[in-house]
């Protein structure tokens, strides 16, 4: 049980998720077959613009999943943002490639493509793009440095299901995508995910992989290394009783987000917005208070109110795994240690946002100096 009367995010399971799931369990169709897996998929793929989807069992493995069939290992480099969460750097190192991290924008929050362009060098596989907290990366600037360089881009999109860069849904600019359906995403299966593609040869490679390298027409044999990284079909069934309320659930997050943009009026914090060509799906109302001395204590102030935050995710390059070389990214640093989450749940109401606002701005105006 969540020991706040305001946590920073709870599922919406209104609409068809009890009945799809009621339907897995009369007809025992339970684990990786069913008329759901088929259906999530199709009407996912439509729903981004995409050719192709393939559906699996969480969004860590889906971008695991991804590399893998982009035949990237040891010996590549992956260019990642370090202002990221673990997963995405994670995924690259599992393949025994190297993550080359980049700074942010301090704008949008996303990685910075005049550093990618800069920390390209002969062993640069890929590009992986991490649409944080919803706001969309700068697709063209990324697009372009992929083409010209002749190397891979991957699209995290695991905190961005219905974000859009000049109209096209994130995850349809670069050669393959993946999506997360944690408990706490825009829209969930409990845990999942989602391989999205337009070229016909990865989908069929990432089908390949993620079921055991089973060869197609010969049962029980398999020709390749694979991974049982198969969606259930009870996953599936809440996953398409979501979709099916994507459109009402991101409306929500939009209103949820003008809301609070204007009850933190006059506030001394910096909301994340929308920069450019963009439509975010404000996955998270992250907000950076105007000194990291700020951050902690604004959050016990908070929790003392019942309202659970959480902080920006800390930079990987300071993560001891991945902090044998001393590295600087000033920009990423400076956010993660500013940065707040809010309780950013599409039902939240008016009047609890107005109770966060007011917390917030009680926090500032009594704080000593």
């Amino acid at each position: 049980m969540n020991k706040f009367a305001i946590p920073v995010y709870q599922p919406d399971l209104s609409g068809n998720e009890k009945r799809y799931v009621l339907e897995c369990l009369d007809s025992t169709w339970i684990s990786s077959k069913g008329r759901f897996i088929a259906e999530f998929e199709d009407r996912f793929a439509t729903f981004t613009g995409a050719k192709h989807a393939i559906g699996v069992c969480n969004g860590t493995v889906a971008l695991h999943l991804a590399l893998v069939t982009l035949g990237i290992g040891p010996g590549d480099e992956v260019i990642v943002p370090t202002l990221t969460y673990i997963a995405a750097v994670n995924a690259i190192a599992y393949t025994g490639a190297t993550p080359v991290f980049v700074d942010s924008l301090p704008d949008t929050w996303q990685m910075d493509p005049a550093d990618v362009e800069r920390k390209i060098t002969p062993r640069t596989k890929g590009i992986m793009a991490v649409h944080l907290y919803g706001h969309p990366c700068e697709m063209d600037a990324l697009a372009a440095l992929a083409r010209e360089q002749d190397i891979f881009l991957i699209e995290d999109c695991a905190e961005a299901f219905g974000s859009r860069f000049k109209g096209r849904h994130v995850g349809t600019f670069g050669d393959i995508a993946c999506f997360s359906f944690f408990g706490n995403k825009t829209i969930t299966t409990g845990e999942g995910g989602m391989v999205i593609t337009d070229d016909k040869t990865l989908f069929e490679r990432a089908r390949h992989f993620k079921g055991q390298g089973l060869a197609e027409h010969r049962e029980y044999w398999h020709d390749v290394v694979g991974y049982n990284y198969r969606m259930t079909n009870i996953c599936a069934a809440i996953g398409l009783a979501q979709l099916e309320r994507a459109e009402e659930v991101l409306a929500k997050k939009r209103a949820l987000a003008e809301d609070y943009r204007k009850h933190l009026a006059g506030v001394p914090v910096q909301m994340l917005g929308e920069f450019g060509e963009v439509s975010s799906s404000f996955w998270m109302i992250s907000i950076l208070v105007p000194n990291a001395i700020d951050r902690d204590p604004l959050r016990q102030h908070l929790a003392g109110q019942g309202i659970e935050t959480r902080p920006v995710f800390y930079p990987v390059h300071t993560m001891p795994m991945y902090a044998a070389r001393y590295q600087r990214h000033a920009i990423a640093e400076n956010l993660a240690w500013r940065g707040i989450n809010l309780p950013s749940w599409p039902d939240l109401s008016s009047a609890q946002v107005k109770h966060i606002t007011d917390s917030v701005r009680h926090y500032f105006s009594t704080r000593p100096g």
